[in-house]
């Protein structure tokens, strides 16, 4: 498997969780009060998962490795990229701050919650459109199979190093969890699973 097929993987299961979160959301303006624990789950796989291990291995390996071979640091693509890691940052850290008072039915709470929920799902899909239709491709395209091999190799230590042995395998399982509780289809995270996003096989 290439590195960009593993990252477009892992997006599959990203957008799952996005579609938990919209998901929750509705739920949660219905009831007039968000589920802590969910959203507490929810907001720590996009995090971990989404964040620490997906933009951990574009940011530290990937991005690095195309500027190596003459993509610009500055004022492309990877830039783009990278302020929106940033922004979807700021957005999760306004949901992690609101979801004790939104859970306790505070409206206040629960719109500013919505907000940042709404505001991260809407940035995340089109980046993650960006990233497969443009930057991966391109990527692909940049790295010969030798640096795809290190790449890889790189992915892995993300994984074992950052993450933790067995980290990656558990957030699959959360993903699943809540998008059995939300209705929405894991059949993405079930093929990452079984797909072993960033095992050798």
């Amino acid at each position: 498997m290439k590195p960009v097929e593993i990252l477009m993987q892992e997006h599959r299961v990203i957008e799952v969780a996005l579609n938990c979160l919209e998901a929750m959301m509705e739920r949660a303006q219905a009831d007039g009060r968000l589920e802590k624990e969910p959203a507490e789950q929810i907001v720590d796989l996009i995090r971990n998962f989404a964040d620490r291990c997906h933009h951990g291995k574009e940011e530290d390996r990937l991005f690095p490795a195309m500027v190596a071979k003459g993509m610009p640091q500055e004022g492309g693509p990877i830039s783009v990229m990278l302020a929106e890691h940033d922004m979807g940052r700021a957005f999760v850290r306004q949901m992690a701050k609101s979801i004790e008072c939104a859970a306790d039915g505070d409206s206040a709470a629960l719109a500013e919650f919505a907000n940042a929920a709404g505001g991260y799902i809407q940035l995340l899909r089109s980046h993650i459109q960006k990233e497969d239709r443009i930057l991966f491709p391109m990527a692909d395209r940049m790295l010969d199979e030798e640096e795809q091999k290190d790449l890889l190799a790189e992915f892995e230590t993300v994984e074992t190093e950052h993450m933790g042995a067995g980290t990656h395998e558990r957030y699959l399982k959360v993903a699943e969890s809540l998008a059995a509780r939300y209705g929405v289809s894991s059949a993405p995270v079930a093929r990452a699973a079984a797909g072993g996003c960033c095992h050798h096989h």
